[in-house]
């Protein structure tokens, strides 16, 4: 099973968590601050990792940064329940998803196992060949996609995503020109039994742009249509 670490420092969460976690079959590690975790991480990185923003001496944003310097780990975030200040700065640093506390054992369950499903590319084929045609590389202007690899490059330089990343701007790429709702770019990166709002698409794509900016200043690829959705132009 897959190996995941959990970051918080409240000890409850760590305890119940985890033995949550194990109970499912899952491998854990737990740090109870960011600076304890952020060697160990990085020595041998998991499958997933799950970390708390707020925490004493590197809070979980800072060792998200660091972290994402070497490698693309999926990453979960654990954010304040009335704060969303929290969810919009972890989504625009680049986490796969957020939980917001107290949250229910039921859906960190199904979160870890979506983004893990995602990470992997295990999903179950789908009708129609649609499973298929995400899996084959794309080429579209200066963009490349190759899914097997996980690899985005712009007029040949690397651009590194998250997996909720790649498959948001795939699912644009596939059709340029066609607008895609927020809804449905919500069914390419995100399981049915998932629920995230408009904000959070809002905020990939906003990460996205940022991304491809680092390599090419006059990126434009990515098109907002105010109150419908976004589209992909060559």
């Amino acid at each position: 099973m897959s190996n995941i670490a959990l970051v918080d420092d409240d000890k409850n969460i760590l305890a119940s968590v985890s033995m949550l976690l194990e109970q499912e079959g899952y491998h854990v590690r737990t740090f109870s601050d960011g600076a304890a975790a952020l060697t160990a991480l990085t020595t041998q990185p998991p499958d997933l990792a799950i970390l708390d923003i707020k925490m004493p001496r590197m809070d979980g944003l800072e060792l998200l940064r660091r972290l994402r310097q070497a490698q693309d780990l999926p990453v979960i975030f654990l954010t304040s329940k009335d704060e969303e200040i929290d969810e919009l700065m972890g989504l625009n640093a680049g986490a796969d998803d957020y939980i917001r506390k107290p949250f229910s054992q039921r859906l960190l369950l199904e979160r870890v196992r979506a983004v893990l499903r995602r990470a992997e590319g295990k999903s179950a084929p789908a009708a129609n060949g649609v499973e298929v045609a995400k899996k084959e590389a794309l080429v579209r202007g200066k963009l490349a996609l190759d899914p097997q690899r996980h690899e985005c490059t712009w007029d040949g330089k690397p651009v590194r995503l998250t997996v909720t990343e790649f498959l948001i701007l795939q699912a644009l790429a596939q059709r340029p020109g066609f607008v895609k709702s927020r809804d449905s770019l919500m069914d390419a990166a995100y399981d049915d039994q998932v629920y995230v709002d408009d904000r959070t698409i809002d905020s990939h794509i906003k990460r996205l742009r940022k991304k491809f900016k680092v390599v090419a200043d006059d990126f434009d690829a990515i098109e907002t249509l105010y109150g419908v959705g976004y589209r992909y132009r060559e």
